[in-house]
């Protein structure tokens, strides 16, 4: 059995129907050759655009020459409402001032003083789903649920069941209904001084979370001040000083990134977990191996590391079902790519939905196959081909959170139910704000007996 793939369109179609399917959705949009294509090239009337694949290619933009490539502006149009000036949508001297102040809260051993809380949002969202175990559950909503719960616990020590932290969750679902994947001035060069046309109900929603971010915001900062904040991320970052300056970020910079740490560290592991469980439930004998290692398991940080088997099955789910499909730069200089001149402001994105599928490069590409990362194929693509999570000086600045958050999830919902595909309800992938199905994906859940 395969795993559900979308449609890939002809070849050649008019350039009013490729925005269409575009805009609906860009897996589908894109012709099978990328699957087996080093480069492709795309042109419409206001720019060009080159999809890379070739490993060594990728490597150049980014992690050999990443300030050569800066991360493109276009895309970021849409996102802009919500996420302001936050780290994903910076380049040059203000990026890395961001990542200074940030990325402190993320090194090596903090990544266990997250841990009591991830624990305490897996047990919770074992426990909402046992009062419908028996039945027929959508798991996309289940792992939004619990993917959000552990940002909020771990951001700012709060359960998802908060009156803030619910309002905040059913704002965000409202924005990611409403959000188109891409913005009229992606596609149209516009002055900065043009008004970028939004939704209404983008731009509502938009201000809505934003506002309730800073009214947490604003609480913390004064609970800093009093000496009776707790030490979770929330203050680790807004306490962290950028080492150059001696600055700490205001509450303006601090409501840009309490919104990408939730859009990231929420909207892309639900995607990545709702995929993981599905897959699970398609390939039993991997379910049942997972199971057994969660039967083994103490539940200890220091022994998350012999959820091997889990760890490889998160891991495929990442290759397979990537959260964020396409990553956008632009070339700051003219460039010269596999003989093809590359023009200074060319758009070159970065696939890790066709570099992760590649025919040329992995074995049984479509496949699900978690033992792969054993072999000498799946050892060399998780060097070259392999970027759920960016790479070089962009990478996630999460990704160790990510990995220990899903393969935990996974772990708890697998060690406590026995779960089964809905014959006749293949989910369709389709890119949103990250790799959704176009229908949810739903799945029968058991209580599993215990061995």
């Amino acid at each position: 059995m395969i795993p559900p793939k979308p449609p890939s369109r002809p070849n050649k179609v008019p350039l009013w129907r490729y925005a269409k399917l575009f805009k609906q959705d860009i897996l589908s949009a894109q012709p099978a050759r990328l699957y087996r294509a080093w480069m492709a090239e795309f042109k419409t009337p206001f720019f060009k655009s080159f999809l890379i694949n070739q490993p060594d290619l990728v490597k150049t933009v980014v992690k050999d020459r990443p300030e050569d490539f800066p991360k493109s502006g276009r895309v970021s149009e849409g996102l802009r409402p919500l996420l302001g000036d936050s780290v994903f949508l910076t380049n040059g001297a203000q990026w890395e001032r961001q990542r200074r102040i940030i990325d402190p809260a993320f090194e090596g051993g903090r990544l266990r003083d997250t841990w009591h809380p991830m624990r305490e949002a897996a047990e919770a969202a074992v426990k909402r789903l046992q009062a419908r175990a028996g039945g027929i559950v959508e798991i996309e909503e289940d792992a939004s649920h619990a993917a959000a719960d552990v940002i909020f616990r771990t951001l700012f020590s709060i359960p998802i069941e908060d009156r803030m932290a619910q309002q905040v969750f059913h704002e965000f679902r409202a924005y990611q209904r409403s959000q188109p994947i891409v913005n009229i001035a992606a596609l149209i060069p516009l002055p900065r001084w043009m008004p970028r046309f939004f939704r209404q109900d983008t731009r509502q929603a938009a201000d809505r979370i934003r506002g309730l971010i800073r009214q947490l915001t604003e609480r913390r900062l004064d609970e800093i001040k009093k000496g009776t904040a707790p030490d979770d991320l929330a203050t680790k970052i807004m306490t962290s000083v950028d080492p150059d300056t001696g600055e700490t970020f205001d509450i303006d910079e601090m409501v840009d990134h309490v919104a990408i740490f939730f859009l990231a560290g929420h909207e892309t592991s639900a995607s990545a977990l709702a995929w993981g469980l599905y897959l699970l439930a398609i390939y039993p004998e991997w379910q049942e191996k997972v199971a057994d290692e969660a039967a083994a398991f103490s539940g200890d940080f220091s022994d998350l590391s012999k959820l091997r088997v889990t760890r490889d099955v998160f891991r495929e789910t990442l290759r397979l079902y990537p959260p964020v499909p396409m990553m956008v730069r632009e070339a700051a200089r003219a460039e010269t790519f596999r003989d093809r001149r590359v023009p200074k402001g060319a758009q070159v994105v970065l696939s890790p939905w066709h570099l992760h599928r590649h025919e040329r490069l992995w074995d049984n590409p479509d496949s699900f196959d978690p033992s792969r990362w054993a072999t000498e194929n799946g050892k060399a693509c998780a060097r070259d081909a392999y970027i759920p999570f960016s790479a070089g000086r962009r990478v996630c600045t999460g990704a160790g959170f990510a990995m220990a958050e899903g393969v935990l999830l996974l772990s708890a919902i697998i060690g406590a139910f026995r779960i089964e595909a809905i014959e006749g309800q293949v989910p369709e992938p389709a890119a949103h704000l990250t790799v959704r199905a176009k229908h949810g994906i739903h799945l029968r859940i058991e209580v599993r007996e215990v061995k």
